[in-house]
């Protein structure tokens, strides 16, 4: 298992270190120059020159990546040309808002999607199974913005129970605000994941009552019901884990999107503001983050997935 976990952090290592090569070429092809929109539009060439200078954007493009690589292992990930601050410091600030959101769409999927998944299983032959089935397919197809804007007009207009955009200034110091913000960027992302992990789970489910083990439970005495609960679910499990870290990295996508139309000055929010502002170290900075974030995530379910299972154990 050692061995396992070592090789998969290795893995992890390079996929950063591979990912972090391609944030920073990729930026550098935009069109644009941050030093001209730092200098302002009334610059003289020499005066957009020595801002570069100062900026460091005239070393060569090996230098710039050295220093800029150079200080992730220490946690810095570089300082923002439009204010000076530390990358790392702005992104702590902005996760305190896109992390929760993060968690709360996480415990709306899975809320949807687990239970709902296996009761859809269980009764496929019944009207009500058949109508969840349904309703998931088409929740799961349902762009998220016309989905956030669906419950903006529900909730916010024609109710007036939650807010439909925003997030209070005194942050998480007034918690009860703080949250009801969330609750509607929460229940959009979190309602479509749910609703492909209910499609998945239900998939899986209906796998499992085939299976030889559950039938052998049953024809010791169990109700089929029971014989998949017993000895079906904990192998539906192992396949609802891998899936989880791909909901993970949908929910992340997903919240980008979500902090525009809600306006959440989150990490997401950040991250487009700063690409239109051509504030390059932040927005690698960010940009590294996020993908550091989905490629842990993957790291953790490979292991959870190989303690949980077996059989997984018995391969080298």
């Amino acid at each position: 298992m050692i061995r396992y976990a070592l090789t998969r952090l290795g893995l992890l290592v390079l996929g950063l270190a591979v990912a972090s090569v391609l944030i920073f070429v990729s930026l550098r092809v935009l069109p644009g120059d941050v030093a001209q929109l730092i200098a302002g539009g009334e610059a003289t060439p020499e005066q957009i020159t020595a801002v570069r200078a100062s900026l460091g954007l005239d070393a060569p493009l090996w230098a710039q990546y050295a220093d800029w690589i150079g200080g992730v292992p220490r946690g810095d990930l570089g300082t923002s040309l439009i204010t000076g601050t530390p990358v790392t410091t702005e992104l702590a600030d902005k996760a305190r808002v896109t992390v929760p959101l993060a968690a709360l769409s996480l415990t709306v999927a899975l809320i949807v999607g687990i239970p709902f998944g296996v009761l859809s299983a269980l009764g496929r032959r019944r009207a009500a199974g058949t109508a969840m089935s349904v309703v998931a397919q088409a929740l799961a197809a349902v762009p998220v913005v016309w989905a956030g804007l669906m419950l903006v007009v529900v909730f916010s207009v024609w109710l007036g129970w939650l807010p439909p955009q925003g997030f209070p200034r005194a942050g998480w110091s007034d918690p009860g605000a703080a949250l009801r913000a969330l609750i509607l960027p929460a229940l959009t992302i979190g309602v479509i994941e749910g609703a492909m992990l209910l499609r998945f789970v239900r998939s899986a489910t209906l796998q499992a009552v085939g299976q030889d083990y559950v039938r052998t439970a049953a024809a010791k005495g169990l109700t089929r019901t029971r014989a998949l609960l017993s000895h079906g679910l904990p192998n539906v499990g192992l396949s609802v884990i891998t899936v989880l870290g791909l909901q993970i990295a949908g929910i992340i996508v997903g919240a980008v999107v979500i902090e525009q139309l809600f306006t959440l000055p989150g990490i997401g929010r950040m991250l487009v503001g700063d690409v239109a502002s051509r504030d390059l170290p932040k927005v690698q900075g960010e940009l590294l983050a996020l993908t550091g974030i989905v490629l842990i995530v993957g790291f953790l379910v490979d292991l959870v997935h190989r303690l949980l299972d077996p059989r997984q154990r018995e391969v080298a």
